[in-house]
């Protein structure tokens, strides 16, 4: 339903970017020559190399940051001097991004020595080397994450993220604004950016317009000011896809609610409901029971589903 051409793919990131946007949360320093910043992470996955520093390069995952522990800077400590020297030599000739010594362990001067040969860099953390490789691999996989930019308004309604759209000029943000008032809580506004996060769909606002809303008439209005904090949220799932359509181009409604169909984004199905809009009719607080409807399929609850079990219980009783 949304189109392809809009979908963004990371193909890497820059060790560079890595460094400078995540040193502080995973702890890092470098301790070498920064000529190595430029290397590209090709991989939403961290390595420990400890069978290629054993001689075993089959399967060697060059791709990845290699993180050395405990173990694998004991078993180097171990071997003599030149074939230490001659394994790390090689690591590097693999062209490998960077390389992190966990624990805050201080890496032996020749490795450090042979990685500003190479243009490698090096790094320590002060993490054990499980939260870092679990930290930094969630890390990874947000940056390499597909992404798409949606038009619309997306908000948090009492736990459930809704995307609200339709045509410019149907009513988006006066419908989010009710919502609002009713405590939900704004995520973007008219630009909603969404990654595929491990099959999870992860709705944030651009930097910029975090927190502001363009309503018709008024003009920008920040949110945050008239409704507090509680009002916004820096991401949330995507649950639920509600389009508004005026009641003038609406074609026949889904009475009954039986039959939801479901929109495509980033390879993902987002349950999709129609509501037509009319003078008079409440559109937020609608939302907010198709938001509430949601919940409640979400804990196996289907009214729709109950209702036509009560009705075909009742024509097969009325038959008999």
């Amino acid at each position: 339903m949304f189109s392809k051409s809009k979908v963004k793919k990371v193909d890497f990131v820059t060790l560079s970017k890595f460094y400078g946007k995540y040193k502080e949360a995973l702890q890092l320093e470098l301790i070498n020559s920064p000529a190595g910043l430029s290397r590209h992470i090709c991989e939403p996955a961290l390595n420990r190399p400890g069978l290629a520093i054993a001689g075993f390069y089959s399967y060697f995952a060059n791709k990845r940051i290699q993180v050395f522990g405990s173990a694998e800077l004991a078993y180097l400590q171990k071997l003599p001097e030149g074939m230490r020297k001659s394994r790390i030599q090689r690591m590097f000739r693999c062209e490998v991004p960077g390389i992190v010594f966990s624990r805050d362990k201080i890496p032996p001067r020749e490795i450090v020595e042979l990685a500003d040969e190479a243009g490698v860099c090096v790094f320590r953390t002060s993490l054990v080397t499980m939260k870092f490789v679990n930290s930094a691999t969630i890390i990874l996989e947000n940056e390499f994450a597909e992404s798409v930019t949606l038009h619309g308004c997306m908000v948090d309604v009492r736990g459930v993220g809704v995307l609200i759209r339709g045509k410019s000029g149907v009513g988006k943000s006066e419908t989010a604004l009710g919502l609002i008032e009713r405590g939900a809580a704004l995520v973007a506004d008219d630009m909603v950016y969404v990654r595929n996060v491990g099959g999870e769909l992860v709705a944030s606002a651009p930097e910029m317009s975090r927190g502001f809303m363009e309503v018709r008439g008024l003009g920008i209005v920040n949110i945050t000011t008239l409704f507090g904090l509680k009002s916004i949220r820096h991401n949330k799932r995507l649950d639920l896809i509600v389009t508004l359509i005026p009641a003038k181009d609406q074609e026949e409604l889904d009475r009954l609610g039986l039959e939801r169909e479901g929109l495509d984004v980033l390879g993902e199905k987002v349950l999709h409901v129609q509501l037509s809009v009319a003078p008079g009719r409440d559109i937020a607080r609608l939302v907010e029971v198709a938001a509430m409807d949601y919940h409640l399929k979400d804990m196996g609850i289907d009214m729709a589903g109950e209702f036509n079990r009560r009705l075909m219980s009742n024509f097969q009783s009325s038959e008999n």
